[in-house]
């Protein structure tokens, strides 16, 4: 039998790459199909990666914490009367690529080197920042190819957000490698290493006087989620309205029906699947809030997938999607939420279960606080925070005039990208928001 090849698999249609995160098995190990070989980690979600044949890992070609772009070849796995293949004949694709391209581009870097080696060894090669996004497959291959940061800007993305993305690197090597190889003759200095960081990244903070200091080195998602923050804060011109809504119908409507609900459905009912359904329609009300841009265009999306965020048990948030909460009513909704949050809490959230988001909620009363200004979910436009559920004195008006009473209030904070959403149509559809909330129907049975 021949030995199978065990290939990074794809995730999701936007996701290029994946890191290993644990190999679980080892050379030599036996395996059974559907068995976990590996556990991998998207920008997205982590996952495990099981075992597609039976039999025994014959090769692993990257290690733990390599980035490798999805369809390439990760092990080699012998079936059931296969003998393994010696070490120096099983072929590594971590060092001599799978496809052409990659094989071009060694060709080419190779002969770089040897032509440049006396100046390298002469000159240093500086240092210097990248305040762009770029992922880290393509960041390796420029480090790579010495691929100064003005070329690598200069070079036209055809990702998200003009992204540049590893075709258009490894098609811009091609190119280069020609002119580059022609020039050789008179050589200049090397261009400098790009190290990924921020333009304005603050200066090592000096030490302390006395050392009760502790440093923790950012896991994986920590990064991921620094990253994707600051290039939102970087796009959109962030604008932030408020209003305060009186909740009390809804929160004694739940009292009153929460005990019964757990009893039939078997699960509680919080208070995040009325705030989506309030959001679902406000959203149908003004369909241009649920958009995206994609340079001078704007892009109308007809389904309405709300995000929430949701805690994971590292203390980082993660955002799973309810695909189409327009068409769930509150029970339906309910159960989703309680399914994705239980989910979440527990690892098992799936790449499909955080993909193709329009709108993002995220719930800061659950923290016990009044108010915040989100930031923006990328590429989404808006972003609805909602605040704790306070008792204060309210002004009502009645028939017989204004009275004060004691009432149930909250702060809603809308956070929207102020290239497409202006302060009209983001403070309407916050009011309309607070409308539905306020008009809710305390006499409804689920």
């Amino acid at each position: 039998m021949a030995q199978v090849e065990l290939v990074m698999p794809k995730m999701g249609e936007s996701i290029m790459e994946a890191t290993i995160i644990k190999w679980v098995k080892n050379v030599g190990d036996t395996i059974e199909m559907d068995e976990t070989i590996l556990e991998i980690a998207t920008d997205k979600v982590d996952s495990e990666v099981p075992s597609p044949v039976g039999g025994t890992v014959a090769k692993i070609l990257f290690d733990e914490d390599d980035t490798v772009a999805v369809g390439q070849v990760i092990a080699l796995i012998a079936t059931e009367g296969e003998e393994l293949m010696p070490e120096a004949a099983v072929p590594d694709t971590k060092k001599n690529g799978q496809h052409s391209d990659e094989a071009e581009i060694a060709t080419v870097a190779e002969v770089l080197a040897n032509s440049l080696t006396a100046e390298v060894e002469k000159v240093a090669r500086p240092i210097i920042t990248s305040d762009k996004f770029y992922s880290p497959l393509v960041r390796n291959i420029a480090q790579k190819e010495n691929i100064s940061l003005e070329e690598l800007d200069k070079i036209s993305g055809t990702g998200l957000n003009d992204r540049v993305t590893k075709k258009d690197i490894l098609k811009h090597i091609k190119t280069r490698g020609k002119q580059i190889i022609t020039a050789i003759a008179a050589p200049t200095v090397p261009s400098p290493i790009i190290v990924p960081t921020p333009k304005n990244k603050p200066a090592a903070a000096s030490s302390s006087v006395s050392g009760a200091v502790e440093i923790i080195e950012m896991d994986r998602m920590r990064r991921l989620i620094a990253d994707h923050m600051v290039m939102s804060k970087r796009v959109s011109p962030h604008v932030t309205s408020f209003v305060e809504v009186d909740v009390t119908e809804i929160v004694n409507w739940r009292n009153k029906i929460k005990e019964a609900y757990q009893e039939k459905y078997k699960e509680k009912i919080t208070y995040t699947p009325i705030f989506i359904e309030a959001v679902a329609k406000a959203i149908k009300d003004f369909p241009l809030v649920n958009v995206s841009v994609d340079g001078q265009q704007i892009i109308v999306k007809k389904d309405i997938n709300i995000g929430m965020a949701a805690a994971l048990p590292s203390g980082n948030l993660i955002v799973p999607v309810i695909k189409n909460a327009d068409h769930l009513n509150l029970v339906g909704l309910s159960k989703k939420v309680n399914d994705l949050a239980v989910r979440a809490r527990n690892n098992q959230l799936k790449p499909v279960d955080t993909q193709n988001g329009t709108f993002t909620l995220t719930n800061l009363g659950t923290f016990g606080n009044i108010m915040g200004i989100p930031i923006i979910n990328q590429p989404q436009v808006a972003i609805l925070a909602t605040g704790s559920i306070k008792k204060k004195p309210a002004v009502l008006e009645t028939k017989f005039g204004d009275v004060i009473a004691v009432r149930q209030m909250m702060f809603l904070s809308l956070s929207y990208d102020h290239r497409v959403v202006d302060g009209m149509l983001g403070g309407s559809f916050l009011r309309r928001i607070g409308d539905y909330l306020e008009g809710f129907d305390a006499t409804q049975v689920i």
